[in-house]
């Protein structure tokens, strides 16, 4: 009772604080946070049954790169193409890094390692794919002049708006590779936690955390670059997004 009373006064705070300032849709933290919620209830209960199959396991880490791919593609504006460009390259990073990870050996491949790194890797690289597509369309859409003139002056349209592009990687990176830097500092990162609450120790702990920040750069660096490439031609000025 008494988590259900603190997350609900923590989402009533965040919703007050939010509506105080006039920011606009300030019922979305309070509404994601009843969703996780639910879908967290959902998750514990679908877990306790799936955790020692790899059929499972497999099935439970599709369903989250869908829904994932779709979640993104509908930041940067829905359509097949968004679809296509989001999922296109979150697979490429994600399957890079986790190939990485356990054809060199460095965790076992078992259910509840693949579930473990696959879902936080495919979460972050969900939020960085976003981040990339979001912050190149605002910046093509905020330097259209610039990304018009090199048009005007023959350039290929990959070409016109590669600064752009390359800003977008890089700023959507950004707070990935801080928590990174600060691990042990600043941040304990949840996979830590868990695996030092989950009986490893802390050494063990550590070695697996450093494997999945290591693994969400290097999938989120190959996503963002993917989607920057995807949405580089551009002929028209786009739609900022929502």
């Amino acid at each position: 009772m008494a988590t259900l009373v603190a997350v609900a006064v923590l989402a009533a705070v965040t919703t007050v604080v939010l509506r105080a300032f006039r920011v606009p849709r300030h019922w979305a933290p309070a509404l994601a946070i009843l969703r996780g919620a639910v879908q967290l209830a959902l998750l514990s209960l679908v877990l306790a049954g799936i955790i020692a199959s790899p059929v499972w396991v497999g099935v439970a880490l599709v369903l989250m790169f869908a829904v994932a791919s779709g979640v993104a593609a509908r930041r940067i504006g829905w359509s097949g193409r968004s679809i296509l460009v989001m999922s296109s390259s979150m697979a490429a990073g994600v399957a890079v890094a986790g190939t990485t990870v356990f054809g060199l050996g460095a965790l076992d491949l078992t259910p509840r390692y693949a579930l473990a790194l696959g879902s936080i890797v495919i979460g972050n690289a969900m939020s960085i794919s976003t981040l990339a597509g979001r912050r190149f369309v605002a910046a093509v859409d905020s330097g259209w002049d610039e990304v018009e003139g090199w048009l005007a002056l023959g350039a290929r349209p990959r070409a016109a708006t590669l600064a752009q592009a390359r800003l977008a990687v890089l700023e959507a990176l950004v707070p990935t590779t801080d928590q990174t830097k600060t691990t042990g500092l600043v941040v304990l990162p949840g996979a830590f936690v868990g695996a030092v609450f989950g009986g490893l120790s802390p050494l063990e702990a550590g070695r697996f955390q450093i494997l999945v920040l290591a693994a969400i750069l290097t999938a989120g660096a190959i996503s963002a670059v993917l989607v920057a490439c995807w949405l580089g031609p551009v002929r028209t000025r786009p739609s900022p997004p929502d």
